[in-house]
């Protein structure tokens, strides 16, 4: 922090002011109006600062006063003040690092190559080398802000999976992450995966300016994706409540400290299956509305290890991101990847790049980085907004590969990045031009490492005219250009169609279409486009493309290509030569075709963001944007309009949303002045009566049968408890509570559907069951026939009205923990057993909210081996959802019960009790439909 004086204090402020003043006059020239600037001045209101030229000035404020502003003021700062109270807590703008810092001593480790889950990846690197560094998180490229090994991984996230386990989060369930880059996402990511939940990362908001657009954006992602529980920050509790407005099956609203406040009691099963959903990753929505991509552990492996593959990567790789976490180049490419081989990550918000994209260049310097990654425009920034000043000493000689894509990759920006970072030692067979889809889990094809990019030099008539991408001649004077992205991965296959379905060949376009084992399956909740997806084991890329000697070009969106007078319009080449016109924003133009209702036709309508506010030069400006426009595509756009900053809507990774253009177009909305943030509050509440309504009476419903239920069952258990103790024979007890037991069951409206009863002999048999839930013995008494006797630990023995009911129903009492005492009661059963009582045994021993089957106590199949039994396997359904451990609020749900083929004890020997046991619960794991979460314990143990 920088100390000042009261006067030094002022100057600062009337510098900045300064600076804020000739800023807003450099921008905004046509302004008439004196710049009136004070520190209650609103940054964006009243000076008209967008986002962009927020970063810009933020640079200039830096530079100017030699500091290092918080990288969260682009974000949160609403006045001038905010930043002159920035500045009085800004750091001292550090010296650039050398590289005497940066020398990795991370020793070589192989990658979790037989892993089959996520989850089994980090278990291995822990088993491994647990201290090993995993990840830091960066504040720029001088700072960090934690780090984590590979064992604080795992432990924090098993603190976070017994959180989500306590508020009932079951295998299945959706969680969403709304987090930005921190320690608390990596934990929470895998807290999920731990859990045998299904993460759902979804990006926070970073304006309030924008916050309707962008809550219902989430809501209909987390309605889609029925998420149970929200994962946020602490400070984003308020914007959740609005979104638990809008989502009725939200449940719960959490950060990983509120999940983490106990240590990890809860034993978590391992996660072993591989094609068990990890991840349901939403597309960018550039052509549309978010879709979410299913991909199971066995999608992501297939392409991390693919792409590693490809790029030769190892542990000894050092990878730096600034890349966001909830979209897929950050999450899969850059961290996931990082994660399987063993390479340490250091990544920053994409916040730190966007105030000081030199960050990222001094990041590489630093640690030495091999590998990156980065959209277009992230070249771009770099190239626009850094100096020599600020380059000054910069080494990139390291890097080995630094992955450009998630959006069309420009070759003017590929050719002037190489040219001028090449004085700083980047190598032109660094940059990588890649290509790949959330439907391809990230990515589906890379260049062979090294290699210089490709680009190909088309003939615009041809392509446009005729779909061949013939060679543009030398003399050519405006050819298309387009970049290589390389071959299809190792493993995944490619191929071009045309509206007939068949492959054209070389230089022909047509739609691109994949298969691989990184292919999702789906997407969820929606069979319509999850059907359009597929044709014939191919997916529909929805891009365009031609391949050319094995390399694939890809010339633009399926459905945002324009087809005019039977030519085709690629709107990306008008919108990059529109954004190169002084007096447009840059990334604020979109061009899209909308339909002529009279004629049918598709009209080419362009949309340009400008500052531009006087008559005269808006019509210049018009004019020469029709010009461009019309030189690019040979034909002039139907409509050519000027909107001001802020308008062309994007997606989370900054891609331009075309569809969401034309919507706004077509309904006069275009342009339209944002609402004040209160007015948005007030529609997003609004919005969000129905589904709280729809909630609170789904509540109300609950209760009621919650007191409905429990007078029932109270009733019945004192009915039955009262007939029990006065019958004076065991036939007529069980009688009276199995009617009892059935009345009350039919009375609160469970339905019970029992097969294989008639398996059960009427003596000298055991019963086996799976334990679920306090209901189970109420519907087996409702169920079974005869006298069952229902072995119980003993403690219920010394209760005042369990211990007198049970022993009027014949139900013997045993040891849980004594094995003295449980010797001496298996001796006892085996006596009871001989002489012709059924014995019921739960071997689990106890029950869980947690769904899955524990293992197996010996205990009662040392009984039923002495006794030579038949051991039958019982399996029970809908009891945990009808009323879990540890809760009192009963659902309605039905049951199922189901005996199995009974099994037959080998021998009296201890092997021969192992396989009994084994072969009872390997019958009743196949059928109970939960996951096997058993693990060893006390073989003498008669526990149930």
């Amino acid at each position: 922090m920088i100390r000042t004086t009261t006067d030094d204090r002022k100057s600062r402020e009337g510098d900045l002011i300064a600076i804020v003043r000739d800023f807003v006059r450099e921008v905004q020239p046509q302004r008439a109006d004196p710049v009136e600037i004070s520190p209650s001045s609103r940054i964006e209101g009243e000076l008209g600062i967008d986002s962009l030229g927020r970063t810009e000035l933020i640079l200039r404020i830096e530079r100017a006063f030699r500091v290092r502003l918080p990288a969260q003021i682009v974000g949160e700062a609403d006045t001038i003040g905010d930043l002159i109270n920035a500045l009085e807590h800004a750091g001292v703008r550090p010296g650039k690092p050398d590289l005497a810092q940066a020398t990795s001593s991370l020793a070589p480790v192989p990658a979790a190559a037989e892993a089959k889950t996520l989850v089994e990846v980090l278990d291995w690197h822990v088993a491994q080398h647990p201290d090993r560094l995993h990840l830091t998180i960066l504040q720029d490229d001088t700072t960090a802000l934690g780090t984590m090994t590979y064992a604080e991984l795992a432990e924090a996230a098993r603190a976070v999976a017994a959180g989500l386990i306590r508020h009932d989060v079951e295998p299945g369930d959706r969680v969403a992450l709304m987090l930005p880059t921190s320690l608390d996402f990596f934990s929470a990511f895998f807290g999920i995966l731990h859990a045998q939940a299904v993460a759902v990362p979804i990006y926070p908001p970073m304006r309030l300016s924008r916050i309707e657009d962008h809550l219902r954006r989430q809501a209909g992602i987390l309605r889609n994706a029925g998420a149970r529980m929200l994962v946020i920050t602490a400070e984003g509790r308020a914007p959740a409540t609005l979104l638990r407005g809008q989502v009725e099956s939200l449940s719960s609203v959490e950060s990983v400290a509120s999940l983490s406040t106990e240590p990890p009691t809860i034993r978590l099963p391992p996660v072993t299956d591989a094609r068990s959903t990890a991840l349901i990753q939403y597309t960018s929505g550039s052509t549309g509305d978010p879709k979410g991509v299913v991909l199971s552990h066995a999608n992501l492996l297939a392409n991390v290890r693919a792409m590693g593959a490809v790029m030769q990567a190892n542990s000894t790789d050092v990878f730096v991101s600034w890349l966001p976490l909830y979209h897929d180049m950050g999450l899969i490419g850059a961290w996931l990847g990082c994660l399987h081989f063993g390479a340490p990550l250091y990544v920053m918000s994409p916040m730190s790049f966007l105030v000081r994209p030199d960050s990222w260049l001094w990041a590489m310097h630093r640690f030495r980085a091999t590998l990156s990654a980065s959209p277009n425009f992230g070249f771009e920034f770099c190239l626009n907004k850094t100096t020599d000043a600020d380059l000054a000493g910069l080494d990139l000689s390291s890097l080995r590969m630094v992955a450009n894509g998630a959006e069309p990759v420009s070759a003017q920006t590929l050719h002037r990045f190489v040219e001028n970072f090449e004085r700083y030692g980047f190598k032109p067979g660094a940059m990588a031009p890649v290509y790949g889809l959330a439907e391809s889990t990230v990515g589906l094809a890379f260049p062979p490492p090294g290699r210089s990019p490709v680009i190909d030099r088309v003939d615009r008539t041809a392509l446009t005219n005729r779909g061949a991408a013939m060679p543009a001649g030398p003399g050519d004077p405006k050819p298309l250009e387009i970049v290589a992205c390389g071959y299809p991965l190792p493993g995944h296959e490619i191929r071009i169609v045309d509206g007939a379905g068949f492959e054209p060949g070389e230089r022909q376009e047509g739609r691109l279409e994949f298969r691989g084992p990184s292919a999702t399956s789906g997407y969820f909740r929606d069979d319509a486009k999850t059907r359009a997806l597929f044709c014939d084991g191919w997916l529909d890329s929805g891009d365009r493309a031609y391949i050319a000697n094995g390399d694939v070009y890809i010339t633009g969106r399926a459905k945002d290509i324009i087809i005019r007078a039977g030519r085709q319009i690629y709107p990306q080449d008008i919108e990059e030569a529109v954004a190169g016109i002084p007096g447009v924003r840059k990334g604020g133009v979109v061009v899209f075709g909308a339909t002529e209702k009279s004629t049918g036709t598709e009209r080419v309508v362009v949309v340009a963001e400008t500052r531009e506010t006087n008559e005269t030069a808006r019509e210049r400006l018009q004019e020469r944007a029709r010009e461009v426009a019309t030189d690019i595509a040979g034909t002039p756009p139907d409509d050519m309009v000027l909107a001001p900053p802020r308008t062309v809507p994007k997606t989370s990774s900054g891609k331009i949303r075309r569809s969401a253009a034309k919507q706004l177009y077509e309904s006069g909305t275009i342009g339209a002045p944002q609402r004040s943030l209160w007015w948005q509050v007030l529609r997003l509440s609004l919005a969000g009566v129905g589904p709280q309504t729809r909630r609170l009476r789904r509540v109300v419903a609950d209760v009621l049968y919650a007191g409905w239920w429990w007078t029932v069952i109270g009733c019945g258990f004192l009915l039955a408890w009262l007939t029990v103790m006065v019958l004076p024979q065991l036939t007529w007890r069980w009688t009276a509570a199995r009617m009892i037991a059935r009345a009350a069951l039919a009375v609160v409206g469970v339905t019970i559907t029992a097969s294989g009863i008639e398996r059960i002999p009427r003596r000298n048999a055991m019963l086996v069951f799976n334990h679920s839930s306090y209901m189970d013995a109420v519907v087996l008494a409702a169920v079974l026939p005869g006298e069952p006797a229902f072995v119980a630990k003993r403690e219920f023995a010394g209760q005042i009205f369990a211990g007198p009911f049970l022993r009027k129903l014949g139900s013997p009492f045993v040891e849980r923990y004594d094995v003295a005492g449980s010797l001496t009661d298996a001796e006892s059963l085996t006596r009871a057993a001989r002489q012709g009582r059924i014995l019921v045994f739960f071997p689990e021993g106890t029950f869980t909210r947690r769904p899955g089957l524990f293992a197996f106590y010996l205990g009662a199949f040392r009984v039923a081996a002495d006794a030579d039994l038949p051991v039958l396997p019982g399996i029970i359904r809908g009891t945990r959802s009808m009323l879990r451990g540890n809760q009192w609020f009963p659902r309605w749900t039905s049951v199922a019960i189901e005996i199995a083929e009974a099994v037959v004890p080998s021998g009296t020997n201890f092997a021969s009790v192992l396989r009994l046991r084994d072969a009872a619960r390997e019958a009743i794991l196949a059928r109970c439909g939960e996951p096997d979460v058993g693990e060893m314990v006390k073989p003498m143990s008669l526990a149930i």
